[in-house]
Formats: C-alpha cells, sequence, structure tokens
C-alpha cells in the first residue's frame, strides 16, 4: 500500500505522541496504517488549511540554505532510484529556521508516511519500541527535539538505527527473557536546536547532518513574497524587504510578522502593505528597524546600564530581567551575538560598541574586550 498522498490528494502525516503499552510493542491495537486513514479522513475544510500551510511542500518551492536542499534532494533522489531507504538525517540550528519542513518535504519527495513526535513525549523505551515495530519499510520517523531523549530512549535507538532490529526485555526474575524484534528499514530524521546535547553514539549513527544557518534579508524577501501570495496579501518589494530586515534572518519570525502587518494594513491601509505601513505597523509590535523586540532591548538595556557593560553572568542577567534564563541562551542571544551587540567571555556577557550606540549609550571607555581598571 502506497504511503504518499491518498485518492483525495491529502497529505498523510502521523502525529505520535500517545504513549505505548507494554502489550502494544509486538502488535498495537492501531497500525499506523489505520491511524493515517483516520487522518485523511478530515473535515472539508481540510484543504483549505493546508492551501493557507505558508510552509513549502516541495524542494523547488524552498527559500534559502541552497547548500542543504541541493545536498539532501541528492540523497533523496539517488535513494528513489536505488529503491533503497535514505540514510538517517539530522538537521541542526537555531529554531524557525525549516527543520520540520525540510522533513516534512523529504517523506513526500519519497513518498512516504511521515510519523511525527518528539523527544519529551518518548519518554519510555516502550514508546520508541511501539512506534518502530509498527513502522513500514521506507517511512520516515521524524523526532524533534532529538536531543531531549531520556539516555534509556536512546539505548533502544542505536541498534534500530544501524541494524533494524531491537532487543527489549520482557517479564522479570526467573522470567525474564530478551526479544529480538526485527524491524522494517526506515529514516530517522532528527531535529534539533542544541547538537551539543546530543550523545556521541547517536549523533555519529546519523548518515548526513547538516546545519541550518540564518537567513539573508534578500531570502527573507523572497518568503515574505511567496507567503503573501498565499494569504492573498497585496505587498510590493519595498514593503517585503522592510518586514524582511526585521525578521532576525528567521523565515518564522517573517510569516507572524506578515500576518501582523497584514491585520494593521487592513484595519489602517486598505490592505496594501508597501515599506511605509510594515514600518507602522512593526513600531506598534514593538520590534525595531534591525529587528529586536522589546525583551532584546530589555537584555541589552540590562547588560549595559545595570551591569556597565558587563561582564556579567547569565544566571544574574535571568534574575534582573526576570526571565528564564533558558530563554535568554537559546531566543534572545543568538541574534545579539550574530549582529555584534554582545559577546560572550570567560568572566561573562559584555555589551559591544555597537551595542551601545543602538541604545543610545556612551560606550565604556576600556571597551568590551579590554582589562577593566583596577580598584
Amino acid at each position: 500500500m502506497s504511503a504518499g498522498p491518498d485518492e483525495n490528494g491529502r497529505e498523510r502525516i502521523v502525529q505520535a505522541s500517545k504513549p505505548a503499552d507494554d502489550a502494544e510493542i509486538v502488535a498495537g491495537e492501531q497500525t499506523l496504517e489505520e491511524r493515517a486513514q483516520s487522518v485523511a479522513s478530515q473535515t472539508d475544510g481540510f484543504e483549505e488549511v493546508q492551501a493557507r500551510d505558508l510552509r513549502p511542500r516541495r524542494f523547488q518551492d524552498y527559500v534559502g540554505q541552497r547548500a542543504v536542499v541541493d545536498s539532501i534532494s541528492i540523497a533523496v533522489m539517488a535513494s528513489k532510484k536505488r529503491g533503497d531507504t535514505l540514510d538517517h538525517a539530522l538537521f541542526h540550528g537555531p529554531p524557525g529556521l525549516g527543520k520540520t519542513t525540510i522533513a516534512h518535504i523529504i517523506a513526500r519527495e519519497l513518498d512516504s508516511l511521515l510519523v511525527h513526535t518528539s523527544g519529551p513525549a518518548l519518554e519510555r523505551p516502550a514508546d520508541v519500541v511501539g512506534l518502530l515495530s509498527n513502522l513500514k519499510k521506507g517511512d520516515v520517523l521524524f523526532i524533534d527535539e532529538i536531543h531531549r531523549l531520556s539516555h534509556a530512549v536512546e539505548e533502544y535507538l542505536y541498534s534500530a538505527m544501524e541494524d533494524f532490529r531491537v532487543d527489549f526485555m520482557t517479564g522479570s526474575g526467573a522470567f525474564a527473557k530478551s526479544i529480538n524484534l526485527p524491524l522494517q528499514p526506515f529514516t530517522l530524521i532528527g531535529s534539533t536546536t542544541r547538537a551539543g546535547m546530543l550523545s556521541a553514539p547517536l549523533r555519529e549513527r546519523f548518515g548526513l547532518a547538516y546545519h541550518l544557518d540564518f537567513y539573508s534579508t534578500e531570502e527573507l524577501a523572497q518568503v515574505v513574497t511567496r507567503s503573501a501570495g498565499i494569504l492573498e496579501v497585496d505587498i510590493d518589494s519595498d514593503g517585503a524587504h522592510e518586514i524582511a530586515r526585521r525578521s532576525r534572518g528567521t523565515p518564522r519570525i517573517s510569516n507572524r510578522l506578515l500576518r501582523r502587518v497584514r491585520d494593521f494594513a487592513e484595519v489602517r491601509n486598505a490592505g496594501t502593505i508597501n515599506s511605509k505601513v510594515a514600518a507602522e505597523a512593526m513600531e506598534i509590535e514593538g520590534v525595531d528597524a534591525l529587528g529586536l523586540d522589546r525583551l532584546d532591548r530589555l537584555y541589552l538595556t540590562t547588560l549595559s546600564k545595570n551591569y556597565q557593560g558587563g561582564p556579567a553572568g547569565i544566571h544574574a542577567l535571568a534574575a534582573t530581567i526576570n526571565e528564564d534564563q533558558q530563554t535568554l541562551e537559546d531566543v534572545v542571544e543568538p541574534f545579539l551575538l550574530k549582529i555584534g551587540f554582545i559577546i560572550r567571555t570567560p568572566q561573562g556577557r559584555r555589551t559591544t560598541p555597537e551595542g551601545f550606540e543602538h541604545i543610545d549609550l556612551p560606550p565604556r571607555l576600556d571597551g568590551p574586550a579590554g582589562q577593566g581598571t583596577l580598584l
């Protein structure tokens, strides 16, 4: 049975988040095929929702990340030509750059069933064994935030990825026995924002590994223009570039800002978006000309004023701002580091002269990389 779109053209994508019981390890009550049929039997409005999905559905529609797309598309075409399964693939990089989108495109290009789950959802070994045992030949298992898998679950993936089999124990004490469960050849696609947290044995089992980087303004302008066409929004080239310039190099942010500018334009400007309308809408949203939002500016102001430009530890900054440390490290700091407004030193975070200038403060005389003064 084909694992691609059904006769109505609906995508067959399974969300796998329900833990598997021990009895479901070998044979579940509801197979992935049956669940895929359930997904396909959605309401009549399903096609309209899909039509307004801003994610590209094929490699030729994907904007940016050309080196990654060219490499993975060649691997996909080669595996289809050989009738073989695609090597396991790992995509890592900041959030919002298209890792999940590429995984969905790979499954569509392979005409395969995509089983979508996440690292935190696989709490027990029985959960991952239940998923693996129900995969058919050529299916794609996508694990988002794969670095958050527990060590016990990881152990089961090692033999599954290399030898397409899993060994698990049933019973206990004198009644314990090991069962070797063969698996159908499948492709595991992992996505993570923190590749350094992956264990070396798991990372080395991926035959394909790609890093996704921030987008250029020109690439984001293409993303905005494409999304505006799908949303039926009237936007000119200058308006698209204005939104792209404030999108922090991230397509997800571009699409979010486009929706907010669309709302503003429909209320204040008869639905037409140009650079002036986009700039006014972004000011209302608290996004400045470089894409910094209120939290970014609060971080930069706190580091520059409260701590005189640093060095300051992330724990102290998080406590002062009253924000989660993980949010600052994963959401705020990557872009500030990229544009050179802060630097990380062994002593802590420091503001650069460009960072001081952006918030209209005089820079420190010793500079962000200086030795400071002795008291």
